[in-house]
């Protein structure tokens, strides 16, 4: 992950994991809606999480 990329988790996370398919960015931005905090923390470990 790039230093662009994680700044994208910080301030707009659906947008970060955008490349990762519809689900990740339902995900995300529902943790978003709930509060900043776990949306940055959920785009983190999904672009962190290794492909298999």
């Amino acid at each position: 992950m790039g230093i662009i990329r994680a700044l994208l988790c910080i301030f707009l996370p659906p947008l970060a994991v955008a490349d990762r398919g519809c689900g990740s960015i339902i995900i995300v931005l529902f943790f978003t809606c709930l509060a900043w905090v776990p949306g940055v923390i959920a785009a983190f470990l999904i672009l962190n999480k290794e492909e298999c």
